[in-house]
C-alpha cells in the first residue's frame, strides 16, 4: 500500500513527502497520522538538521479531503494526529520548512504555517477557507497573527481570500519565492543557509523566539544567559573560534 507520506534522509536534510497527488494530497485522518509519526521520527534523529515538508503532484496539498469530511470520516481523531504532526514540526529542536505549490490552502497552508520557514512557487494557490466550510482553520488560527499581524490575519481567516505569492511574500506569509522550475535550486540554497549556522544555537534560538510570546522578556534573562554559557561551552563555538583563526567557514556538519 502506498504511504500517504513518504520519509526520506538525504545528507542531513529530512524530506517529509505528501503522497496523495490523485486528490492533491487532500487531507484524510491516514495522511495525519503517518505526518505526525514522520515528523517525530525526523525529530529524534540526530543525524536531521533540516526537515522539508513537500507534496507530490501538481499541488503541495488541497486542505481537508472534503469526500472524507462530508462522509463523516473525518472526527476527533484526525484532529488529534493533525495538532500532534504540527505541534512537532513548531517545537522540533530543527529548521522545519515547507516548499508550496500549486494548491496550498486550507490544512496545506496551516501545515506551512507550523514551518519554521517557507518556500512558494510562483504559481501557489494560498488561501485558508476553513470557516467557509463551516470550521475553524484549526492549524493556523494558533499561529497566522504571530506571523503576518492580527489585521492581516483576520483577512485571510474571516474573508478567506487567497493570496498571491509575491503578496504572501510582502506580508511575510512566506519567505521566499521563486519559478516552479527553480524549486530545487531554492532547496538547495536554503539547505546551505542552514548548514551554516549551529544546529545547538538554532535549537534554543528557535525555542527562546517561540516562548517570546508567551513570556515577559524580563524574566528569561537568566534562561539566556545559561543558554549563552551552554552555547559558548560547545564543541561548535570552539569549532566557529577555530575557523575565525583559520579564515574559513565553520564546519558544523563533518562528515
Amino acid at each position: 500500500m502506498t504511504p500517504p507520506v513518504t520519509y526520506e534522509v538525504a545528507a542531513g536534510v529530512a524530506f517529509l513527502t505528501l503522497n496523495r497527488p490523485a486528490v492533491l494530497n487532500a487531507l484524510d485522518t491516514d495522511l495525519a497520522a503517518t505526518l505526525a509519526e514522520c515528523a517525530e521520527r525526523a525529530a529524534a534523529d540526530d543525524a536531521v538538521f533540516l526537515v522539508v515538508v513537500r507534496g507530490n503532484g501538481r499541488a503541495f496539498c488541497s486542505g481537508m479531503d472534503r469526500t472524507a469530511m462530508a462522509g463523516g470520516k473525518i472526527g476527533e481523531p484526525f484532529y488529534r494526529y493533525w495538532i500532534r504532526a504540527l505541534n512537532c514540526l513548531e517545537d522540533m529542536p530543527k529548521v522545519s520548512a515547507a516548499v508550496l505549490h500549486g494548491h496550498s490552502i486550507g490544512g496545506g497552508l496551516q501545515l506551512a504555517l507550523a514551518c519554521d520557514l517557507r518556500i512558494a512557487t510562483e504559481d501557489a494557490v494560498l488561501g485558508l477557507g476553513a470557516t467557509r466550510h463551516g470550521i475553524v482553520p484549526d492549524g493556523a488560527v494558533l499561529r497566522l497573527a504571530r506571523i503576518v499581524g492580527l489585521g492581516r490575519a483576520k483577512e485571510l481567516a474571516l474573508l478567506n481570500d487567497d493570496v498571491s505569492p509575491h503578496d504572501a511574500r510582502a506580508m511575510g506569509l512566506v519567505n521566499w519565492v521563486c519559478a516552479p522550475g527553480e524549486v530545487d535550486a531554492a532547496v538547495a540554497r536554503l539547505i546551505a543557509k542552514v548548514r551554516t549556522a549551529a544546529p545547538t544555537a538554532n535549537a534554543h534560538t528557535k525555542r527562546l523566539l517561540h516562548e517570546s510570546f508567551h513570556r515577559d522578556p524580563r524574566t528569561m534573562i537568566e534562561e539566556i544567559v545559561r543558554t549563552q554559557n551552554a552555547c559558548m561551552a560547545s564543541s561548535e563555538t570552539a569549532e566557529a573560534n577555530r575557523a575565525w583563526r583559520e579564515e574559513r567557514e565553520a564546519d558544523y556538519y563533518p562528515e
